[in-house]
């Protein structure tokens, strides 16, 4: 059983103090453990404002890019181990596996690509020169900087490689040194990438440490120029955001929470188009993929009352062909929850969810004797507004049906109950409907995804994050925002106003 190190202030840190244990959740055997006792927390940022912070600035935007393309080409050169790393770590089957770990190196590409096309600048602009006096002598314009501090990650346990990558790319493209910190369930992944990248790729002096355990007191550290990113629970994502010293010092803090995403059906779709099979395939991956523990995950899905029980019908179907079981068999469509404490949440969110609808399929029960297994799970809801199916994420492969009488804007009304989130899906082959559904719903989420006949044959599911499109959603959801191709690299650089002569300007 390996020992998990950290990489901070340029070297490997050994695992010490108290332990825990990193365990495989398909045979419930230990694989490793993690602690991060001992670590000068306080020291570990002023490295990177130190070390990594110049050495990054003083580099190109092309030059940064370089940089993670080499990441991503040291990921890639051994995908095929950290897949069955993934596979053992995380319980995922490979397939899942390789969602995770392409899209590490997918996002880390793209903005290895955006780095190239920003070229040799080290700062940006953002907008136009603005004239300010009488005549244009007097202007001004805005440019962003690189922040003067750190840059740190507290990652969620579902996607080790890609939620690493995807705030690192962004970070290190601005020119802000990263303090990752893996989700410890499956940080074995995330450790073993780390290793890759510290290994292979040139990076500078602290621009690039990882801490596998705890964070410490280093909240107590961080200072006005330091930024936090949170992906996890919103329960956690307001600890943070309260945080004594986060709130003196206006510590920049953005966080990714929970989500009720939903899949809505509109009233005008065929049972025999090709938007109806999209809609049936989307929602049951994204109640299966990854065993349901994706931000993006389908929880709530909206049918016409008139269509429902031909729809819940289709769908039981659908997930009993899902195999449960070994991720390493390659019969197998979806492996176990990646934690004995998440097993034990989703089987008592899904017994209060029993107690207001009625259980289509799946349960709380055993899978298997061994292994954080449980079936996909499908609870038909008596009346969609029903409050305890919009207030409550069951973080598995778990989802309600709702009711609803067709009209674009009750659904809207309906799926606007969670209160906020990252993405809805609508399928219809009515424009008229898709927009007003889509312009009722955009206030509450960060992203809308059509689906229709003219576009099924191309469009990715709504469950997959894309770098050159915005992630993120207002209210329970986080009210934060990632990616977005170049408004990534906002959150980790100052944006100012210049005001002068003209001609001074010009320089810039």
């Amino acid at each position: 059983m390996e020992r998990l190190e950290s990489y901070v202030l340029g070297r490997w840190q050994p695992a010490a103090g108290e332990l825990a244990t990193v365990v495989d959740p398909t045979h419930e055997t230990p694989l490793g453990q993690v602690g991060s006792h001992g670590i000068d927390f306080q020291a570990v940022l002023a490295y990177g404002r130190e070390k990594g912070g110049p050495a990054l600035r003083a580099l190109t935007f092309a030059e940064r890019g370089k940089l993670l393309a080499g990441i991503a080409a040291a990921i890639h050169e051994k995908r095929d181990e950290l897949i069955d790393v993934s596979i053992q770590s995380g319980g995922t089957t490979r397939g899942d596996a390789k969602f995770d770990i392409d899209g590490a190196i997918g996002t880390l590409t793209y903005y290895a690509g955006l780095g190239e096309k920003l070229g040799s600048r080290t700062y940006l602009l953002d907008g136009d020169v603005v004239q300010l006096g009488r005549t244009p002598r007097f202007s001004g314009l805005h440019v962003r900087v690189p922040r003067r501090g750190v840059a740190v990650h507290v990652n969620a346990f579902n996607f080790p490689a890609w939620g690493m990558m995807e705030k690192a790319a962004c970070a290190l493209l601005a020119g802000m040194p990263v303090l990752e910190k893996p989700g410890t369930p499956t940080a074995l992944l995330a450790w073993r990438i780390a290793r890759l990248v510290i290994e292979k790729v040139k990076l500078p002096d602290g621009a690039f440490q990882v801490v596998i355990g705890s964070l410490g007191d280093t909240l107590d550290h961080m200072g006005p120029q330091d930024v936090l990113a949170f992906t996890g629970s919103s329960a956690t994502g307001a600890k943070l955001r309260g945080h004594p010293n986060l709130v003196r010092h206006n510590v920049r803090v953005n966080v990714e929470a929970d989500s009720l995403n939903a899949a809505v059906l509109a009233p005008d779709v065929d049972t025999g188009s090709e938007t109806f099979g999209l809609f049936l395939n989307n929602v049951v991956t994204d109640m299966t993929q990854k065993t349901g523990q994706k931000c993006t995950a389908v929880r709530r899905i909206l049918v016409p009352s008139d269509a429902l029980n031909s729809v819940r019908d289709e769908l039981v179907a659908a997930l009993a062909r899902i195999v449960v079981g070994d991720p390493a068999d390659k019969l197998t469509r979806m492996g176990p929850l990646a934690s004995k404490s998440q097993l034990d949440e989703v089987r008592a969110g899904i017994e209060r969810f029993a107690q207001s609808g009625t259980l289509a399929c799946g349960g709380s029960k055993p899978v298997h004797a061994k292994g954080y297994f449980v079936a996909p799970t499908l609870v038909v809801a008596r009346d969609g507004r029903e409050p305890a199916f919009h207030r409550e994420e069951v973080f598995g492969p778990v989802a309600v049906l709702l009711p609803y009488s067709g009209d674009a804007r009750e659904a809207a009304a309906i799926v606007n109950l969670g209160g906020g989130g990252l993405v809805c899906s609508a399928y219809s082959n009515d424009a008229a409907w898709s927009t007003t559904f889509a312009l009722e719903v955009a206030p509450w989420h960060g992203r809308v995804w059509l689906a229709s006949d003219k576009s099924a044959e191309q469009s990715l599911a709504p469950g997959m994050v894309l770098p050159q499109m915005v992630h993120g959603g207002p209210g329970r959801a986080g009210g934060g925002e990632e990616l977005g191709a170049e408004r990534g690299l906002a959150f980790y650089q100052q944006r100012t106003a210049i005001q002068g002569f003209q001609g001074h300007l010009q320089t810039l």
